[in-house]
């Protein structure tokens, strides 16, 4: 017997959301991001062990993970520094999309390079649960798996390509997803292979 998947309410895949123009002027303000709040590795709180992604962030708040848990502060984990700004792109990408009254607070940067994933695992180390989770996809395609409320519900994969954002939103903002793999050599938007992920969340509430 097939088993049929039905997307959470809430859930948008919004493909083709920035053309190439817009994907290489975002890239711009993110690597401006990047050269003031470098790329960290960040660390899995009971383990110690890597994750196989590099972060950063921009915003008042950045998420951070490391042997003391996984939290959101004002400042970069290695310079001390406070986060850059959030790029005027993003907040109107927030506007436009996410239908929340307040803006984000905190866009958290990922850099996969081609053998990076990102297990299943759920959005909640905020404390605004309403507000949605808006993320954008930069270079190479990513295989992103998405479940529902449960490490065992049933799951969908799909392709996400450059330029591609996803909103989730209402029933789907705790939803299980991740990242299977990177398809390498999938775009050139890059200077080399890899796929950047941005997720805006709005951090506390109103």
């Amino acid at each position: 017997m097939t088993q049929t998947y039905e997307f959470p309410q809430g859930f948008r895949l919004l493909s083709a959301y920035f053309d190439r123009a817009s994907q290489e002027a975002l890239l711009a303000h993110i690597r401006e991001v990047v050269t003031k709040a470098p790329l960290f590795q960040p660390r899995m709180p009971r383990t110690n062990a890597p994750l196989s992604v590099r972060m950063s962030n921009c915003g008042s708040l950045g998420w951070v993970a490391d042997k003391n848990g996984y939290r959101y502060q004002p400042d970069h984990p290695d310079t001390g520094e406070p986060w850059p700004e959030m790029p005027k792109m993003l907040l109107d990408l927030w506007e436009g999309v996410s239908g929340y009254e307040a803006p984000p607070q905190a866009c958290l940067i990922n850099w996969y390079d081609g053998g990076a994933k990102m297990g299943l695992h759920q959005d909640k180390d905020e404390e605004n649960l309403v507000a949605p989770v808006v993320s954008v996809s930069l270079g190479d395609t990513g295989v992103f798996r998405l479940g529902g409320l449960t490490r065992k519900a049933p799951t969908r994969s799909m392709k996400l390509s450059s330029g591609d954002v996803v909103v989730l939103g209402g029933a789907s903002r705790l939803c299980y997803h991740g990242i299977d793999r990177i398809m390498p050599g999938t775009s050139t938007l890059l200077r080399q292979s890899g796929r950047i992920n941005l997720t805006l969340r709005r951090v506390t509430p109103l």
